[in-house]
């Protein structure tokens, strides 16, 4: 039963290796001068045309004539330059991507990696609110898959089964 609960953790850790390696370089190298959201929705203009990577989970997709709108709710980037799982955010950002992205695949709550350039600011509504957003014209998007959540099991080295030599062989029910 140790063996089988070390041999899972084994395979969990290769399989986040596994999925850290696919992703592309543009995600997993950070920019040596990356600004901030904050630096950026501080002061706009003065970042515009910067090269930047962010990330976070998707809120809103709209597809329009030309490109798609993705509105993002920034979160910190991992090593691998995934959004870690935390409720720290910097705010949010729109990602104008050109062509068009289906809203079937990209929905709300999943994970994004974006690069791009700071193309300004553009002022909306959340609900009653009006909020200012910093634009990016995307040149690259990286999708992340779901993250798998694996309970861990407990292992009692103490207990007994009386009824271990008579399990059913080919009767076993998952």
């Amino acid at each position: 039963m140790r063996n089988c609960f070390a041999a899972s953790l084994v395979v969990i850790n290769l399989l986040t290796v596994g999925c850290a390696a696919q992703a592309p370089p543009f995600v997993r190298e950070p920019l040596p001068d990356n600004p901030a959201l904050i630096q950026v929705s501080a002061d706009t203009a003065a970042y515009a045309g910067r090269k930047l990577r962010w990330g976070g989970s998707i809120e809103q997709l709209e597809n329009q004539a030309q490109d798609t709108w993705l509105e993002i709710v920034e979160r910190p980037l991992d090593d691998s330059g995934r959004p870690r799982e935390s409720d720290q955010s910097a705010g949010r950002f729109i990602a104008k991507v050109s062509g068009f992205l289906d809203p079937v695949i990209y929905t709300r709550g999943r994970d994004i990696t974006v690069t791009g350039v700071v193309a300004g600011d553009l002022s909306r509504k959340i609900g009653g609110f009006d909020y200012r957003y910093v634009v990016v014209k995307a040149d690259a998007l990286h999708l992340w898959s779901p993250l798998l959540s694996v309970t861990p099991m407990y292992y009692d080295p103490f207990w007994y089964d009386p009824w271990y030599p008579y399990w059913p062989r080919h009767h076993r029910h998952y």
